[in-house]
């Protein structure tokens, strides 16, 4: 039986990646004076990895004007990833990143029927609940039983690490659980986790390859027959 149904947030819950990380990173490093831009394809390529802190030592490593020493360019990554999730929650506030289609009538449908939900995400908590807190107000905690972010878990998606701690948390099995995914590290991390997973595809991965998840969508949008009974063939499709 279906007992939980886990959320990834970039991507999935809302087109995060292309309105809002993008453009915040973009901004900050223009405040601290350095000539770097991230167009669409660009942080395409870079969304291989995972987290923003990675993302940004990933991309020095390319960058003849980044600093030499590996140690300089963690301590340049660690100054200006506070200052870009600090952009992030602005662009946030001020609603212009909104919820994918059928994703709140999802959520809504699984709190009628006595699903848990939980989230399984290696962005940070602040990014976390600036999403969350625009969309469903102070009390968005309310709906996740469990929630687990970068801070909870080093080693980022596509390792399965963040499942699994999800998975304790909540005290069931993988075989009782389903996820939610747009990317193949995150349908990777859940299916090494032993989780089943649909993906809804975002922007900035429609024509990824997605071997394995239980199904493929665009979205969570009616009249794509993602309610609970498809969640519940999805699941049962795990083996």
């Amino acid at each position: 039986m279906l007992r939980a149904l886990i959320w990834d947030v970039d991507g999935t819950v809302a087109e995060t990646e292309s309105l809002g990380h993008r453009v915040a990173f973009n901004q900050a490093f223009a405040e601290a004076g350095l000539d770097w831009h991230w167009d669409v394809a660009l942080y395409g390529r870079l969304l291989q990895v995972s987290g923003g802190r990675e993302r940004m030592l990933a991309f020095m490593q390319q960058q003849p004007e980044a600093p030499r020493e590996l140690a300089e360019r963690e301590a340049l990554a660690q100054r200006l990833h506070p200052r870009k999730n600090a952009i992030y929650a602005d662009l946030v506030a001020q609603r212009r990143i909104g919820l994918r289609p059928g994703v709140r009538r999802l959520m809504d449908e699984c709190t009628a029927f006595g699903v848990t939900q939980a989230v399984a995400t290696t962005t940070s908590t602040r990014n976390v609940e600036a999403l969350f807190s625009a969309q469903f107000g102070p009390r968005w905690q309310d709906r996740f039983a469990v929630v687990v972010c970068a801070e909870d878990v080093p080693s980022k998606k596509p390792d399965p690490q963040v499942y699994r701690c999800v998975l304790q948390r909540l005290g069931i099995g993988a075989r009782e659980a389903f996820a939610l995914e747009d990317s193949p590290n995150g349908l990777q991390a859940a299916r090494a986790a032993g989780i089943a997973c649909g993906i809804t595809r975002s922007v900035y991965f429609r024509d990824a390859d997605f071997d394995g998840a239980a199904w493929v969508r665009d979205d969570l949008q009616r009249p794509v027959p993602l309610g609970l009974a498809a969640l519940q063939q999805g699941f049962a499709l795990r083996a």
